[in-house]
């Protein structure tokens, strides 16, 4: 029995080795699995060769110990795959043969490309300029701008949020965004105070929000009443028969003041005139005005005693009626004299002045003779002799001229003057007078071959005769000199004169009542 269970007894040996061998693939494993990943070669097959080395089976008898503690392994990058244990229950992979190729390596697997995230849109910025625009005893308004940026999606709106002092609850007074960039929040109570922000909405996001620095007090701001009334307004507010009456006068005051209008103390006909007040301003309305609706009227503003008053002076005009009492006062060679009166009905409004017309019985037509004449008569002249005239005046206010005009009963004849002419006696005047020189001769000198000429000047009447001479010798017709006289210039042309044509030349002028005479010398030279 001994002997037989001896054998079994060996079996062991082969697993104790295996045991003691076991921690050397994974030292030798680690750095090779990192290996492996990079060439895209799966651990199993560095496993194999570990195997072969593993020592033949001793006899049980001689098995050595088992060291009590194994040798420390470097420990296996987390990010890499453990190599496959060839546990039981798990199929091992079929170590290749001594001296056989390695198996071919698998292919690497496919990296899957990044997806690239879209960038992530930026919300818009926060409202401009956020400030209290008025308070009440219950609400408060807010204005603000847009923001400087919108971001890629449009601007959806704004939303407001309102925290009493002293919490930290934020509450929308808005329920939807909206566009506008003033807000009135209402229903608060008086004496609170109130943060309030607002933020820019849009789709890609809220802004940063824009708060006021410090709270605001709900309380009523009392201002006393001023009408402002506008500057076209101060002066007399003048409009035609039939014209609308529109007028707007502003006011301030709080709380809201009591606005009345009268008209010299009295009430005003709510028939005629219409007012329509608001917390702002009063409208006075006409729909057409007549001169009956002329007058001041008193405008009051009034809060708990305190008050203004302010007076609008309204005109409603119409053209005047005509001069009266239009009448020839004479006629005289071509000038008439016209007198009148003014108008009954001035139209409600200062007569500026009158204009004169005039027309000849020949054309039938009217002529404007004089405009804006300031006085109730007036003198027309430079009529035509022999013509008939007829004169009408009109009267001219603010309006314009008057709808008819005055026209005088009579007619003006312009009668034709006999006269005899008679000319002017005019003394005669003795105007003979004997010859006179006003300007001698002078003396010459010329060149041989070179023209001359000599000037003087006479007068006297009748003309005098003109005679030259040479030596005392009367110079004829002779072509070698030309004679003229013009205006009483007297001139005597040498024609190219040799050393014979020198000597004393003179001018003697003869008439009825005497006669004079000059006289000069003319040297010609010879050149060398």
């Amino acid at each position: 029995m001994t002997g037989k269970s001896a054998p079994p007894a060996k079996k062991p040996a082969p697993a104790a080795a295996k045991k003691k061998a076991a921690p050397a693939p994974k030292e030798e494993a680690a750095p090779k699995e990192g290996a492996a990943l990079k060439e895209g070669e799966a651990p199993k097959e560095e496993a194999a060769p570990k195997q072969e080395a593993a020592p033949a089976p001793v006899p049980a008898t001689e098995e050595p110990p088992a060291p009590e503690h194994p040798p420390e392994q470097p420990p296996a990058p987390t990010d890499e795959p453990a190599p496959i244990s060839t546990e039981a229950g798990a199929e091992e992979t079929p170590m290749p043969e001594e001296g056989s190729p390695p198996p071919p390596a698998e292919p690497p697997a496919p990296v899957p490309e990044p997806k690239l995230e879209k960038p992530k849109e930026e919300p818009p910025s926060c409202p401009l300029s956020l400030a209290v625009e008025e308070v009440s005893e219950n609400s408060f308004t807010l204005t603000w701008k847009t923001p400087e940026q919108m971001g890629r999606a449009s601007l959806d709106g704004y939303v407001v949020e309102i925290c009493k002092d002293g919490s930290s609850d934020w509450k929308a007074v808005n329920q939807e965004p909206f566009l506008s960039t003033r807000y009135t929040i209402p229903n608060l109570s008086s004496g609170d105070k109130i943060h309030v922000r607002v933020m820019a909405v849009s789709a890609s996001g809220t802004s940063v929000p824009a708060t006021l620095e410090q709270p605001v007090l709900i309380r009523e701001i009392l201002q006393l009443p001023k009408i402002r009334m506008p500057r076209h307004l101060r002066e007399t507010y003048i409009r035609r028969v039939g014209d609308a009456v529109n007028i707007m006068i502003p006011f301030q005051g709080k709380p809201q003041p009591e606005v009345s209008w009268t008209k010299g103390g009295q009430p005003l006909d709510t028939n005629r005139i219409n007012i329509r007040n608001t917390a702002r301003d009063t409208i006075f309305y006409i729909r057409q005005a007549q001169r009956g609706d002329s007058g001041k009227y008193e405008l009051t503003v009034q809060i708990n005693g305190a008050e203004d008053k302010a007076t609008l002076d309204i005109q409603v005009v119409e053209p005047p009626g005509p001069p009266q009492n239009l009448k020839l006062v004479d006629v005289w060679g071509f000038n008439v004299a016209l007198e009148w009166t003014p108008p009954v009905d001035n139209g409600n409004s200062e007569i500026k002045g009158y204009r004169v017309q005039k027309s000849d019985k020949k054309s039938g037509k009217w002529f404007t003779v004089l405009e804006r004449c300031t006085r109730t008569s007036c003198t027309i002249s430079d009529l035509i002799i022999g013509n008939t005239y007829s004169f009408r005046v009109f009267s001219e206010n603010i309006c314009g001229l008057s709808n008819s005009a005055a026209v005088a009963s009579g007619v003006a004849y312009i009668e034709k003057t006999k006269t005899t002419y008679q000319p002017e006696k005019i003394p005669q005047r003795d105007m003979m007078e004997p010859p006179k020189f006003t300007q001698p001769l002078t003396d010459r000198t010329t060149t041989r071959g070179y023209s001359t000429h000599l000037f003087c000047s006479v007068r006297g009447f009748p003309q005098p005769k003109i005679i030259w001479l040479k030596n005392q010798m009367e110079i004829r017709e002779d072509p070698k000199y030309i004679a003229l006289i013009d205006q009483g210039v007297c001139s005597l042309e040498i024609r190219k004169p040799g050393p014979f044509d020198g000597g004393v030349y003179t001018c003697k002028a003869v008439n009825p009542l005497g006669e004079a005479s000059v006289d000069c010398r003319l040297d010609v030279k010879v050149p060398k």
